[in-house]
């Protein structure tokens, strides 16, 4: 067992101990004085009694070792029990003499003359060792009375040696258990049986007695295969704890087959067989053990550390043997001496003569001998495992780990410890055959059937890296590293290879679907043996196993396939983990020129790959198919081309349910351009260049692309989706099967790229796979590094073949890059939880995947056994809610880490300056393609709108200076785009340069103030006047004023200053009157930013502050632009404050003043004529009736220019103003807007717009019988000098629905209690005229009374709808109740009534929500008149809960309770007693006596109607209370008759003149 013992792992500690526990003895039998017994327990190495060895472990504070250990004494009992255990360090190599030796004593209690005070009593032993194996478990043994006789050692106490004397008549009367803990000793009758057999081999000792079997040469093949094959039956912890040496046996037997009676065994299958079963076991048994990649720990850790290739050669048997291939003498009995390795790998590798086997031995032990002593090892002449800083691959590792010894690490070094170890122990060796392990093992996988077939494929990845490191090792050991890659290894072998890839290929094509977990662990070890076999095989030849690869998982599975998405992830894992080899870039030929190479392989030779990755230039060729996934640019760059045909593939747009393959193909390919920027070896921007080469095809991809995008602009109504700009309007339905899937249903193994990469198919729907923002955001990313990397010329060859809409579709997407990487601020990263997007993300994809079935319940649990980082099988990492752990479960003061945000806000920073150069780059790179072209107009205003949207977002200083230069650049070159052609260009960067003129950083300031400056001047040459500009520049500050409170006014002032020292400065301008003009342009702006400050002293006012843009609009009646300007900055803080009706009229109003000056331009007949056709939506919209010819006419330059004075913005206006009516609730005035608007669709025969326009209008109509509630209003009157001009004001106050008078005092009272102080402002809350003379001086006093629209009778004919009643308001009533002795309420003969009517200056809704009183009128009712008022309204309710529609039954027995209820204080009945009981003397009241009488009338008739209504809708239950209802109403009607039928006789004949009215 001498070579097993010393092949123990240097990763398992040596322990070999071994427990003793006495635990009863019976001497009742015996006769004599044996009563208080004592058991002695030694640890014998041979029989003498010196030969006890000091291993038995002392107790505390007592020596370390002893040898021998007692029991307790047990007083007075034959039959003792006991509780030791003894604790013994036994030696590794056991003989046939260990033993132990228990004694038994009998310990005298008391003290006699010749008599000892322990007396032996019995003896008992256990032989250690039997059969080879170690003795433990439980024993009961027969005790001797006499002393052991000689040589009894090696037999147990069972045998009835002849002459002893026993106990009990040779029963056993001792009970013992031995139990071991050790690393040394398996304890298992499977393993020392195999371990046994190897050793008999190992050793060549035949004959060997084994238990009762006789191993001989005839045998032993047999009962070693027996062995192996019940290694399976072994204990599961036995196996664990001797794994590596069972590994390094089972390995030792394929390598080294014995030779036995001169013919050489082969034990390979057998022992890859009990390999493949051991693995698996060890897998699943210990699933908890495992990294991310599914490994086990233990096994992974074997491969890394303990494996090597076996040297240790059997000893040579006493006979020759011969050698299957010549039959010559192969044991010379030469001196030992240790070989490290074969130097032949083909199978057939003895050596043909003695001459050849002396050489070689010799020529091993030098190897061996001078290997330790190497400090260096050169690798320079493989490209593939040249220095680099990247992440070494496992056969770097392999490789590296062999070189590099210095002699002073011998001792811990694996493969020095073990040569040194091995070459100075082992005897003499024999020659035998030798095979490799990679060589044996790929025989064996390819051959291997049913259950051995099935094993090795779960755990694949031990087999392939087993493989790997074996032929680096043999590589290394060899010498064959500087041979040719095809030379390397033998044909049998690669063929071996091909076959078993192209096997395991097929078993995950066709049982995807089945085996999940499997195919996925299958697909990603056969894709990591790939990627090491770059580094060791020829790479043409593994290219084409990644074909095979693909022609099995691709092409055969494409139209078959149950769920293809799965084989397309599963393809995009292994192309992922494939091109992550550290020499990714130098396998592509990233230099090399595009034409096929002349063998069938993709990759050319191995000379060729190993030359310098980046020694040539690139040559003259068609750029186009650079840029395309041709079939040229896959075959020279294989692996990049396979990366970006799969993402091509997974972005096709009508995929459905690919978020998770999305993902996938983005990160992969993010992750490679990311370890590319990170790569010390790339930092040459020439190899940069010659990289992103590469990666060209993906420029038109993500083109394409555009249409799926998540949209990073702000939604607006001018710009929804990029999708628009996609759909190709003449391209026919589209409905075919995409030219991907064609060319694959064909036979191409890859899909072929697209004759046309810019027509997309206006498929309706499309969004269904339109891209995560995580996603979209890093594919632009990579969009980005290639661009930047790029060569230059090449992008400008490739831009000048692109069409127009090519370029505008780069464009978009340029403009899509810069409002993705956008600078968010540190404030927005503080709110925005980046994980809580991704976690939602990550649960899409989960969910998907249980819909389609990818995953089940048993997967779940086992990937979750695994740890966090185990990644779920198509999304990221696992996000499950009760793992604490993951970063967005923990609780927020985890997360808000303030050296986190900043460090998160630098690098957001720093990317959105380096995204927004390289966008600047691009657009003057496409400036210098088109510049020459024919159609640069349409292209050159597409870029200076990216760079208008560039400067509008928040940019770095950096990128501001370069971006206002390609600006001015661009205006000095091509003036006539900004000032012959669009003027909303104009407008637009007017308001970008005044925006940057107001920053606080005064470099952005100066190159603002000098682009702005530099413009004026442009258009001032070309027309001696730069009116446009001017009216430009107006505009864009009032719309910045009105719209953006955050510019600094002190900033632009100063910038209009510096403007004024330019003009004044401008030597060639000095006599011309542009100076003038600037200076008049300067007062102007001042003037506005005069406004802007009152603007800001009021921001906390809304209703002052709408009041204050409206003056300012107002005050630019003659500037029609500027007027524009500033109702759609109203517009804008009406939708902001949810004002939607106000919002509309500001449209309303804009479009009034466009149509007012379209009409002055020219008469057309489908336009409306002016102001007056938008009467019927307002009578406020006169007021934007155009001021006369001869003070402004539209045809002078600068004047109507904006983008709204025009037939296309006066409909996009009145569109807008059809939205915001429609989320005011307002649908009948939509129906009004579109009267205006469709007869321009009409003449413009529009009819896709006129199909819309009836869309919406079908939807408002159907809108118009919903529950909707429309504003509240509210007089306020302020008094007091404190308010200043709005001292004695008063206004009506438009609210939003439901508005409680409580809400809108407390509203106004806090807002001026923190403008005035808490102690100055008053509310008044009556609603009696204000005696200003009665009121303190020194406070503000607000009285806010609640009013109602106030109707004449003839309007009420023409108001019938709720709407109608809420609509075009300009009257408001509200009523005061008083009495003549100045309390508010008195009897029913006291009672009065002020009726108060406000009429307005202008109609409600407006375009403010406060409007002035213009008109009061007060009404004063005498009591009579109240009453009348007052059973008029208790009439009308009874009505509509009676006519109501569904009834209401609660509703009207609440009504009829009120009316005929007896417990009704001041009801019905007590108004016709005090009113009808007597005749009026006044004869001015007797039509309202008769008026109210026949209120009464009326109301009586309709308490009838509604008690019979009543009777038809209550149940059972209550018609007791419907029969007290009657019996009120009875008594009612009673009381009430001989009141209302009284009529006054003076009404019913003639009366005299007037002028004797006392004789009435």
């Amino acid at each position: 067992k001498g070579s097993f013992i010393l092949s123990i792992s240097f990763s398992v500690p040596l322990r070999n101990l071994l427990y003793v526990y006495p635990q009863s003895v019976n001497f009742s039998s015996r006769q004599g004085s044996v009563r208080n017994i004592a058991v002695k327990v030694q640890f014998m190495a041979g029989e003498d009694p010196s030969q006890a060895m000091p291993v038995i472990f002392g107790k505390s504070s007592c020596a370390e070792f002893y040898k021998e250990a007692y029991t307790q004494v047990i007083y007075h009992n034959k039959s003792p029990e006991f509780y030791e255990e003894v604790k013994m360090k036994i030696p590794a190599n056991l003989t046939d003499n260990h033993h132990l030796l228990f004694t038994f004593y009998h310990i005298s209690c008391q003290t006699k003359q010749n008599t000892p005070l322990e007396t032996p009593v019995g003896y008992t032993w256990i032989p250690l060792m039997q059969h080879g194996r170690l003795r433990t478990g439980s024993f009961s043994l027969p005790v001797s009375v006499d002393k052991p006789p000689p040589s009894y050692s090696v037999l147990t106490p069972d045998v009835q040696l002849p002459g002893m004397k026993w106990v009990d008549n040779h029963k056993g009367v001792f009970n013992v258990e031995v139990k071991a803990a050790s690393s040394v000793h398996t304890q298992d009758p499977h393993l020392d049986k195999f371990f046994t057999l190897v050793y008999v081999l190992e050793e060549y000792s035949f004959p060997y007695r084994l238990k009762d079997v006789i191993i001989t040469e005839a045998n032993v093949e047999a009962e070693l295969k027996a062995s192996m094959a019940a290694l399976k039956g072994a204990l599961l912890d036995t196996c664990v704890r001797f794994l590596h040496q069972l590994m390094s046996k089972l390995i030792l037997l394929i390598v080294h087959p014995p030779v036995i009676a001169g013919q050489i065994v082969n034990l390979g299958r057998a022992a890859f067989e009990a390999m493949a079963l051991l693995v698996n076991q060890i897998h699943k048994n210990l699933e908890g053990n495992q990294d991310h990649h599914g490994r086990n720990n233990l096994l992974s850790s074997y491969i890394h550390y303990c494996f090597h290739l076996p040297t240790t050669e059997p000893i040579s048997p006493p006979y020759a043997t011969l050698s299957r291939a010549t039959a010559r003498p192969t044991s010379l009995l030469l001196s030992r001496s240790k070989s490290i390795s074969n130097s032949n790998p083909d199978l057939a590798s003895t050596p043909a003569t003695p001459d050849e086997e002396v050489q070689r031995i010799i020529g091993s032990k030098v190897l061996s001998y001078s290997l330790p002593s190497f400090s260096f090892f050169h690798f320079s002449s493989l490209p593939s495992l040249s220095s680099s800083s990247s992440p070494p691959t496992i056969t770097t590792i392999v490789l590296c780990s062999l070189t590099g010894l210095q002699a002073s690490e011998r001792a811990c070094n694996r493969m020095s410890a073990f040569i040194e170890t091995a070459s100075i122990l082992c005897p003499p060796s024999r020659q035998i055959a030798k095979k490799l392990l990679h060589e044996e093992l790929a025989l064996q996988w390819v051959v291997s059937s049913s259950t051995v077939r099935e094993a090795s494929l779960q755990q694949a990845w031990f087999f392939f890296q087993l493989m790997v490191k074996s032929m680096s090792h043999h590589l290394f050991l060899s010498s064959r590293l500087d041979m040719p890659r095809r030379q390397r290894f033998p044909d049998r072998f690669v063929d071996d290879i091909a076959a078993l890839v192209c096997a395991i290929s097929a078993d995950i094509a066709s049982r995807y679907h089945k085996d999940v977990e499997l195919v996925e662990r299958l697909n990603s070890s056969l894709a990591f043996f790939l990627n090491d076999l770059l580094s060791l095989l020829d790479r043409g030849f593994v290219f084409n196993l990644v074909r095979s690869y693909y022609k099995q998982v691709h092409i055969n599975k494409l139209h078959t396939a149950q769920n293809p998405n799965s084989l397309t992830a599963l393809r995009m894992d292994f192309i992922r983990i494939v091109c992550s080899h550290e020499h990714y870039v130098t396998l592509n030929l990233p230099c090399a020129t595009l034409s096929p190479p002349a063998s069938p392989s993709p990759s050319t030779s191995s000379t060729t790959s190993q030359s310098s990755a980046f020694s040539c230039h690139v040559q003259d060729q068609g750029v186009v198919s650079m840029f395309e996934l041709s079939v040229p640019f896959r075959q020279q760059h294989f692996l990049s081309g396979l990366l970006l045909a799969e993402l091509s593939l997974i972005l096709e747009p009508d995929g459905e349910g690919v978020f998770f393959l999305h993902k996938k193909a983005i990160s992969a390919l993010h992750s490679l351009l990311c370890s590319h920027d990170a790569d010390p070896r790339y930092t040459d921007p020439q190899v940069r260049s010659h990289i992103a080469q590469l990666y060209l095809p993906l420029i038109p991809i993500v083109m394409e692309t555009l249409g799926q995008l998540y949209d990073f602009t702000d939604p607006s109504p001018q710009r929804v989706r990029h999708a628009s700009v996609l759909v190709d309007d003449n391209d026919p339905d589209n409905g075919t099967i995409s030219q991907s899937v064609a060319m694959a249903i064909a036979g191409s193994p890859l899909p072929h790229s697209k004759a046309n990469h810019f027509t997309l198919p206006s498929v309706a729907g499309r969004q269904c796979s339109t891209l995560s923002a995580e996603c979209s955001r890093t594919l632009l990313v990579c969009f980005l590094w290639v661009l930047k990397n790029a060569d230059a010329g090449l992008l400008e060859r490739w831009i000048s073949d692109l069409s127009v809409p090519q370029i505008n579709r780069l464009l978009d997407l340029l403009h899509l890059c810069l409002s993705c990487f956008e600078y968010k601020g540190k404030k927005a990263l503080q709110r925005i939880n980046s994980l809580t997007f991704k976690k939602s993300q990550d649960m899409k994809a989960r969910l998907e995947e249980a819909i389609l079935g990818t995953i089940g319940a048993r997967q779940e649990m086992v990937r979750r056994c695994r740890g966090t980082t185990e990644r779920s099988p198509y999304g990221g990492q696992e996000n499950v809610r009760w793992r604490k752990n993951v970063t967005h479960w923990r609780q927020n003061a985890d997360r808000v880490d303030k050296s986190e945000v900043e460090q998160e806000s630098v690098v957001d920073g720093n990317l959105a300056t380096e995204a927004a150069l390289i966008a600047l780059d691009t657009l003057e790179v496409i400036v210098k393609t088109v510049v020459m072209s024919e159609l640069k107009e349409s292209v050159l205003v597409g870029v200076l709108r990216v760079l208008l949207h560039s400067m509008a977002g928040n940019q770095s200083a950096l990128f501001l200076q370069h971006c206002f230069s390609t600006q001015r650049a661009l205006v000095y070159k091509f003036p006539e785009m900004l000032f012959e052609e669009d003027t909303e260009l104009c407008a637009d960067l007017c308001l970008r340069l005044l925006r940057h003129c107001s920053s606080s950083v005064s470099s952005i300031r100066s190159h603002a103030s000098s682009s702005l400056y530099l413009l004026m001047r442009q258009n001032f040459e070309i027309g001696n006047n730069f009116a446009r500009v001017k009216m430009q520049v107006t505009m864009s500050l009032s719309s910045l004023v009105g719209t953006s409170m955050k510019f600094n006014e002190e900033h632009l002032r100063r910038s209009l200053k510096t403007i004024l020292t330019y003009a004044e400065d401008d030597l060639e301008l000095r006599d011309s009157p542009f100076p003038e003009q600037v200076q008049d342009l300067v007062f102007n702006l001042h003037m506005i930013l005069t406004d802007t400050v009152k603007m800001k002293e009021h921001q906390q006012d809304p209703e002052m502050l709408i009041d204050l843009m409206y003056r300012i609009a107002k005050g630019y009646q003659n500037s029609p632009d500027l007027r524009l300007t500033w109702l759609q900055n109203m517009a804008g803080k009406h939708s902001e404050r949810g004002n939607h009706a106000e919002a509309a009229h500001c449209l309303v109003h804009s479009a009034a003043l466009v149509a007012e000056y379209l009409s002055m331009l020219e008469d057309c007949r489908y336009l409306p004529i002016g102001c007056v056709s938008f009467q019927s939506i307002s009578s406020n919209v006169l007021e934007e009736s155009a001021v006369s010819d001869d003070i402004l006419s539209p045809e002078e330059e600068g004047i109507c220019s904006g983008k709204y004075f025009s037939e296309s913005g006066l409909v996009g206006l009145l569109e807008q103003a059809a939205a915001s009516f429609n989320m005011a609730a307002m649908y009948e005035a939509i129906n009004e807007v579109y009267k205006i608007l469709c007869p321009i669709h009409e003449a413009n025969r529009d009819f896709k717009k006129l199909a819309s326009v009836h869309g919406k209008l079908q939807d408002a109509f159907n809108k118009v019988y919903n529950q909707r509630m429309f504003g509240t209003y509210f007089r306020v009157g302020l008094y007091g000098c404190r308010f200043g001009d709005l001292d004695e004001q008063e206004f009506v106050y438009k609210e939003p629905s439901i508005t409680k008078l409580a809400e809108i005092s407390h509203r106004l009272e806090e807002f001026y209690s923190e403008r005035f102080g808490d102690d100055v402002v008053v509310i008044i809350k009556d609603s009696n005229p204000v005696d200003k003379n009665k009121l303190d001086p020194n406070k503000a006093y607000l009285q806010i009374t609640y009013v109602e629209p106030f109707f004449d009778t003839y309007e009420l004919k023409e108001r019938i709808t709720y709407f109608d009643k809420n609509y075009n308001l300009r009257t408001f009533m509200y009523c005061t109740p008083f009495t003549l002795d100045g309390r508010a309420h008195g009897d029913l003969h006291e009672q009065y009534k002020r009726k108060t009517i406000l009429t307005t200056s202008h109609a409600f809704p407006y375009i403010k929500t406060r409007i002035n009183v213009i008109h009061k009128e007060e009404i004063v009712l005498m009591p009579m008149e109240v009453a009348i008022e007052d059973m008029q309204k208790k009439t009308q309710e009874l009505a509509f809960a009676t006519h109501q529609d569904p009834a209401d039954p609660k509703m009207l027995q609440m009504v009829l309770q009120g009316c005929v209820g007896t417990t009704v204080n001041q009801g019905p009945l007590e108004v016709a007693q005090v009113f009808l009981s007597e005749i009026p003397e006044d004869p001015k009241l007797f039509r309202h006596h008769n008026k109210l009488r026949l209120c009464f009338k009326d109301f009586s008739k309709r308490c009838e109607d509604a008690l019979r209504k009543n009777k038809s809708l209550i149940g059972p239950d209550q018609k007791e209370y419907h029969r007290e209802l009657e019996r009120n109403y009875t008594k009612l009607r009673e009381a009430l008759f001989p009141l209302i039928n009284r009529k006054i006789p003076q009404l019913y004949r003639p009366l005299p003149l007037p002028t004797t009215p006392t004789q009435r």
